[in-house]
């Protein structure tokens, strides 16, 4: 893991004026013995490594990309969040999301994934509030995202609308 934490190392951040934040809690209801749940976070730092998010991202079944445009990816966002589990000494990323941004007056919010094992208990709710807390802790006053037919509801849910007052989003791609 030390060499791909060396790729983003010397990555430029000079473009997104968050820094990076560690906040945490303790997760209910994940743990296989009671007694012993384990300890939930949530990242803003930009070193995290290719092969584990793209673990994360076969999870849930996602296409592969090319690890060198996921990485320019996340050098470029404005925001990016981590979720992390730790068990002991032990690290695992459970969850992802980015934004992109104007800086000023937009934010798209990409990428949201939990792993699975994490769905259906709150964790995708927690990582969107979060995101969007630090989106607005920026001034940032328009987020918008992209959403998979299947989960459009929960996005309604945390108080996205599907094409507000009539605008419908165009899009374009090279010829194939």
């Amino acid at each position: 893991m030390g060499f791909w934490k060396n790729l983003f190392s010397g990555s430029d951040t000079s473009s997104a004026p968050i820094g990076a934040q560690i906040e945490g809690y303790q997760s209910a209801g994940t743990s296989d013995r009671p007694g012993t749940n384990p300890r939930v976070y949530f990242s803003t730092d930009r070193d995290i490594d290719l092969y584990e998010l793209e673990e994360l991202c076969d999870a849930v079944g996602w296409s592969r990309r090319p690890l060198r445009k996921v990485k320019k990816a996340i050098q470029y966002s404005f925001l990016v969040v981590s979720m992390w589990e730790m068990r002991g000494k032990t690290r695992r990323l459970i969850g992802f999301s980015r934004a992109t941004s104007d800086h000023a007056f937009n934010a798209t919010i990409w990428d949201v994934v939990v792993h699975p094992e994490y769905q259906g208990k709150g964790f995708g709710k927690s990582l969107m509030n979060y995101t969007i807390k630090r989106l607005r802790s920026e001034d940032i006053s328009n987020i918008t995202l992209f959403a998979d037919p299947h989960v459009v509801e929960f996005y309604r849910t945390l108080g996205f609308m599907s094409d507000p007052e009539g605008i419908k989003g165009m899009f374009w791609y090279p010829n194939r």
